[in-house]
């Protein structure tokens, strides 16, 4: 047993390929959850990041072991990491104000290059503990964010106003009737040439009756003309 080990830990033809193949079977798994979502980075990203910090990691060990150079052996997959945080930084999104999405995905594919250095190290055990805990971190736990997320207390409402003079009033009387807070003037979504919008953060009952609670604000604010929820359902 333990010279089966010994072998497996070996930079050779046989575990070269065990390796790749590993970190392609890892890196599919936590891939495949991202596209169960459909994230920017789904199935095929995570594959090549896994199966490309799996080969810089044997190379850094092909330079040591087989080629005799000297140098640190860490110094090239250390450069990875750096690297996969400008990839994570595409699948960031900023939705609103202070609504982020793609921080689950750009922490996936940065521990995901760091499942497929420890493949191409030989550390089999540790990569496939680390892909295990990620898989139950990123399926099981949503459950427990998304609980928490139906107990919100507040919401951001977008309102569109007719006319652009009427700013001031609107945002007074939501913050009279509504306890409105946080406004925040943006473009309009229609075509109106003289509309504008507004982002508001409006405090919600334990029962939740967002539907209500808009028809509320266009009934009884005088210069709104529609009023929607602008709060995305999920961030990760």
């Amino acid at each position: 047993m333990n010279n089966v080990i010994d072998y497996l830990r070996e930079l050779n033809y046989v575990t070269l390929v065990i390796r790749l193949v590993l970190a392609m079977t890892l890196g599919g798994c936590i891939g495949l959850e991202r596209e169960k979502y459909r994230r920017p980075a789904g199935f095929r990203t995570h594959i090549l990041v896994c199966v490309g910090a799996c080969m810089t990691s044997m190379i850094s060990v092909y330079f040591s072991t087989i080629l005799n150079l000297n140098g640190d052996v860490a110094r090239i997959p250390a450069q990875v990491v750096s690297g996969l945080g400008f990839l994570g930084v595409g699948t960031i999104l900023v939705k609103g104000r202070d609504h982020i999405i793609g921080l689950t995905t750009a922490a996936g594919l940065w521990a995901t290059g760091i499942v497929g250095i420890a493949c191409g190290y030989g550390f089999y055990s540790g990569a496939i503990a680390c892909t295990v805990i990620m898989m139950i971190s990123m399926m099981t736990f949503f459950m427990f964010e998304s609980a928490k997320k139906e107990r919100r207390s507040s919401i951001e409402v977008y309102v569109e106003l007719e006319d652009a003079h009427m700013v001031n009033n609107v945002m007074r009387n939501v913050e009279e009737k509504f306890k409105g807070r946080n406004f925040l003037i943006v473009p309009p979504r229609s075509a109106m040439k003289s509309a504008v919008g507004i982002e508001i953060t409006v405090p919600i009952d334990d029962n939740g009756i967002d539907k209500e609670l808009l028809d509320r604000i266009v009934v009884e604010v005088e210069g709104v003309v529609y009023a929607v929820e602008s709060t995305p359902k999920r961030l990760s």
